[in-house]
């Protein structure tokens, strides 16, 4: 176990004037309360928050943070208030203490929302205090190193959050060092049976690649001396498991066809110009690779990553990358915010330490705050989560108005993000674009240096096309908006005529009906809206039938007196099922939560199967066609999220064999087929068609189609099939974007 004496000592090194009284009452407060508390490991719970108030001390963390990270738990995992906390340690420890806490459990949200909410707090709580975001960090990191304990649905879900949060935010601080073993830890815990085959891959060419690496570093050191170009390392680095692995999946290539498998880098003195002079020095002794020359240094990342990177070829044509920092850039590369505001603070010749952490949060601040502003704005969590994610991908590409100024956007962005990232009005009311002076389609990629131009009219409207063309949750949002309050217009509309037609059906005069605000505004309450309109839009989506609000209208009595309709409802019942087949919709496998009698329809553009996550939405004349949720329609779908309702498999439901499509990519060689089907056929399965060709970068592309009884079947047969040899990757296909 971690000594509190020790992180002391490396608060001290960094502060010798802390206050080491805080973090010991800290310590003995957390142990106290946390006692005869276990890990899932067995050992005690007090090992954690000693953890990761190390990882603080490590990260040069002042001493009322690493005090936090001794508390974070106490009032999440035992009878600790709030105000306990802020009575024993003062105003700023339970402020950052109450950012890291979860909100209490609400029984009305979902798993996903919750996850969501706790999400928005912690970012939102970064307005408050900086520090917050950085002691959540250290906290996923140690239980990302001790999560092997853990059952394995909450290790998947945890391992998630990490990959699609936590890492991207360490990205975005510039934190390279924890981004780099969260996004590995995670990655492993995600995929074991991927991790493990691409781990012996990579750890069987290690010795041939180190041997290499070594020839390259004394290469570059022997030219560095010889060229009078001043250095104080040179270093060497095989890629990252997680890193290669997404760029094999992204690119879907081989281990071999990967140009930075190998690395070196060298750390020069710090000043700037030294770091060219070396760039000069390798291009002279290797060709470079042209296009792949990148100058972080004169245009430094987003989260403050400066550095030269070039792509050369050595002997034998094996590509490599070398990276090129000065030592202030290496450090800040490895350590983000901590190391960048210690530079700061030493530049400025400060030694007041609130005016160093005023630094701090002003960095932490221009890094995320443009996340928290625009994130913010929306009310939907699940919507939120889904913005932030987006958000967290760094930004690029580095495109010019026509008056020169520089609009920073992410890589793969679009005119129409551009036109948004100048003004929503902009956006809302573009027509065409122009780029380097010739006019472009509007889903034409943007490059690092065009000068763009947007075209606008003042009659013009976002197209709900455009959703499929921007990166950017600002332009995603403001399309979104627009759509869905057209749309919404137009649902109320038709929610009244629904509304009247039913109240004439019980010889009411529908437009009385409709004026009468008051008895209306109790109905839209009692289904949880807080409008009238609210409620006829929702009439209008179809997820509220006219004929309940009636009978909520008319009271129990009187509609069971005018009710024409339910001496036939026996019949209707009856005859339900009949009809659902007879017209060949509907699936007794798939239930809308707490509604019977739904017209519902598995979707043809993504088949879902038994056991994959699924979601309705109400379509005209369909009733509700149900999508899996990793479905390309989905996208365009939840512009609008009055017409998405939950769904789920029923519980009693017989398993029943559906087709499912994969699509296998290999190496294009003799006798892939037969290996796959041979996979196949020992998980039991039967093949309804296979299909194989050749891609224009000469990859073998198999597209089986198999009967299996559910999700977990599939699983296994992908799994099977992966462990053939001369695989690249296997993918369950989703027919393309198709009309709901």
């Amino acid at each position: 176990m971690i000594r509190i004496e020790d992180i002391i000592s490396k608060v001290v090194k960094n502060y010798p004037n802390a206050d080491v009284d805080l973090i010991r009452r800290a310590y003995i407060f957390s142990a106290l309360h946390h006692k005869g508390q276990k890990r899932a490991s067995g050992e005690s719970y007090l090992v954690h928050p000693l953890a990761v108030a190390d990882i603080l001390a490590e990260m040069r963390l002042d001493e009322v943070s690493v005090a936090t990270g001794l508390l974070h738990d106490v009032v999440e995992d035992t009878l600790v208030t709030l105000e306990t906390i802020r009575n024993s340690f003062g105003e700023e420890i339970a402020r950052l203490v109450d950012g890291l806490t979860k909100i209490a459990h609400v029984s009305n949200l979902s798993k996903e929302e919750q996850q969501a909410e706790n999400i928005r707090k912690l970012v939102l709580a970064m307005v408050t205090d900086a520090r917050v975001v950085l002691i959540k960090l250290a906290d996923r990191l140690h239980n990302m190193r001790t999560i092997e304990y853990l059952e394995a649905g909450k290790r998947m879900r945890i391992s998630r959050e990490t990959l699609e949060i936590y890492a991207p935010i360490a990205h975005r601080l510039g934190m390279g060092k924890l981004r780099s073993e969260l996004e590995d830890l995670a990655f492993k815990n995600l995929y074991p049976d991927e991790y493990k085959k691409l781990e012996e891959e990579v750890e069987s060419r290690r010795p041939e690649l180190e041997k290499m690496l070594e020839n390259v570093k004394q290469t570059i050191a022997e030219n560095l001396r010889k060229n009078d170009v001043p250095f104080l390392e040179i270093q060497g680095r095989v890629k990252r498991l997680y890193s290669l692995w997404k760029k094999l999946k992204a690119r879907k290539i081989t281990i071999n066809e990967v140009y930075d498998l190998i690395a070196a880098r060298i750390i020069t003195e710090n000043d700037k110009k030294y770091c060219y002079w070396a760039l000069s020095v390798v291009h002279g002794i290797w060709p470079h690779v042209p296009g792949r020359v990148k100058d972080w240094i004169s245009v430094p990342r987003d989260n403050l990553y400066q550095a030269l990177h070039t792509s050369v070829i050595g002997e034998n044509g094996q590509l490599f990358e070398v990276q090129i920092r000065t030592q202030q850039m290496h450090q800040i590369a490895e350590e983000g915010v901590a190391a960048h505001w210690k530079y700061k603070e030493k530049q400025l010749g400060k030694t007041d330490e609130d005016k160093s952490l005023d630094e701090l949060r002003k960095t932490i601040e221009k890094l995320l705050m443009p996340l928290v502003e625009e994130s913010a704005k929306l009310k939907d969590s699940r919507e939120f989560l889904e913005s932030l994610k987006l958000d967290l991908y760094p930004t690029d590409v580095y495109a010019l108005t026509p008056m020169g100024k520089v609009i920073q956007l992410p890589r793969g962005a679009t005119p129409i993000d551009f036109a948004y990232a100048i003004h929503s009005e902009i956006g809302d009311t573009c027509t065409g674009a122009k780029i380097n002076g010739r006019i472009v389609p509007l889903k034409t990629e943007i490059k690092t240096g065009d000068i763009v131009e947007i075209l606008t009219s003042p009659n013009a409207h976002p197209s709900p096309d455009w959703l499929n063309h921007v990166t950017t949750p600002k332009a995603r949002n403001r399309i979104r908006h627009w759509i869905s309050e057209k749309q919404r217009v137009e649902s109320i509309e038709i929610g009244r005529k629904l509304l009247m037609n039913e109240a004439e059906k019980f010889h009411l005069s529908g437009k009385k009906v409709l004026a009468d605000e008051e008895n209306l505004k109790r109905i839209a309450n009692e289904y949880g809206f807080g409008r009238v309109d609210d409620l006829l839009a929702s009439i209008g989506y179809g997820k509220t039938l006219p004929r309940n609000v009636l009978a909520k209208y008319l009271g129990p009595e009187k509609f069971a007196e005018l009710d024409l309709e339910k001496k036939k409802e026996s019949v209707i019942q009856s005859g339900i099922k009949a009809v659902k087949k007879f017209i060949g919709y509907g699936d007794e496998g798939i239930v809308v939560k707490g509604v019977d009698n739904l017209l519902l329809t598995r979707a043809r553009c993504c088949n879902p199967i038994l056991g994959e996550e699924i979601l309705g939405y109400i379509s005209s004349g369909k009733g509700i066609v149900v999508h899996n949720k990793e479905c390309k329609n989905l996208k365009a779908l939840m512009v609008n999220k009055e017409r998405i309702v939950e769904v789920e498999w029923a519980k009693d439901v017989e398993k029943q064999v559906q087709a499912a499509k994969i699509m296998v990519i290999t190496e294009n060689r003799t006798g892939m087929l037969a290996g796959i089907t041979s996979a196949i056929a020992d998980m039991k399965t039967s093949i309804r068609d296979a299909r194989a060709r050749v891609s224009k970068d000469g990859k073998g592309l198999i597209e089986v189609t198999i009967e299996v009884f559910d999700k977990n079947h599939l699983d296994r047969v992908i799994s099977s099939i992966k462990k053939v040899s001369g695989v690249i990757d296997v993918e369950r296909v989703n027919n393309t974007l198709s009309r709901i």
